[in-house]
């Protein structure tokens, strides 16, 4: 059975690859969906609720099919590796096109992190979301929503930067090997993974743990919920808590 269905798997490839066959074009696209599922799962998490899966789901599609046309089955890739950047790339490519922070959020933001930093000098310490919350007289979920979609727009907003810098050669797709790193990227990536342990240690247990179940072990949060047993909303809550306290730790850090 498991024969078949890579031969089968292999003669659509090979009218796709061969003639731009449409049926078999079709067909490679439900196989490799779940890696569009998978992509908007996990970056639905950071964006504001105005922004639909469906939306994200369109960006994805574009992406896999993108994959699907400049594919080179000649190259030692995978075609899963090469999708699945090529399809985050593209809903990451589509938000940052689209101004998908609303502007009531990005004034919110700043309204928060003023917040942040008189309670701070107030109180000689970090400020806590309940604080925070009583200080904009808004609620906790708030805080915790806001911080998240701020952090992620300076993730986009970082990454921007970076491909601009580029030239103009950034907009053709290119893969670089991971695995060699130059003397000074190591230091730098050492450098990063001691920060963020020391930061990581100072979450609670449950925190630290979904962190690592999201981020190393890549599950969604319905996952983790049933290897924690807890409800999606609640390892959502706990999520963005995680992230909460690692933004304002790691600001007094770097």
């Amino acid at each position: 059975m498991t024969q078949m269905s890579s031969s089968e798997d292999q003669k659509n490839w090979d009218k796709w690859i061969n003639s731009r066959d449409p049926l078999a074009g079709d067909i490679l696209v439900r196989k490799y969906m779940p890696l569009v599922t998978y992509h908007v799962g996990r970056i639905s998490v950071g964006v504001p609720k105005s922004v639909s899966k469906d939306d994200l789901t369109s960006l994805g599609l574009l992406g896999l099919y993108d994959a699907l046309e400049k594919f080179d089955p000649s190259r030692d890739l995978k075609f899963d590796t090469y999708a699945s950047f090529r399809v985050r790339g593209a809903i990451l490519d589509g938000l940052r096109k689209e101004d998908w922070l609303p502007r009531s959020s990005r004034e919110k933001t700043k309204k928060i992190e003023a917040a942040i930093e008189k309670l701070e000098q107030r109180y000689m310490r970090n400020a806590t979301p309940e604080e925070i919350a009583k200080e904009l007289g808004i609620t906790e979920e708030e805080v915790y929503q806001t911080v998240n979609e701020g952090f992620f727009a300076n993730v986009l907003s970082i990454d921007e930067q970076l491909q601009e810098g580029e030239g103009k050669e950034s907009a053709v797709f290119s893969l670089r090997d991971e695995r060699i790193l130059t003397p000074e990227e190591h230091l730098v990536k050492d450098e990063i993974y001691s920060q963020l342990a020391e930061v990581i240690a100072q979450l609670n247990e449950k925190e630290q743990l979904v962190v690592s179940l999201f981020y190393k072990e890549e599950l969604t949060l319905t996952e983790i919920g049933q290897v924690m047993e807890l409800s999606t909303s609640r390892i959502s809550q706990i999520h963005s808590k995680a992230i909460f306290k690692l933004k304002n730790i790691l600001e007094k850090v770097i």
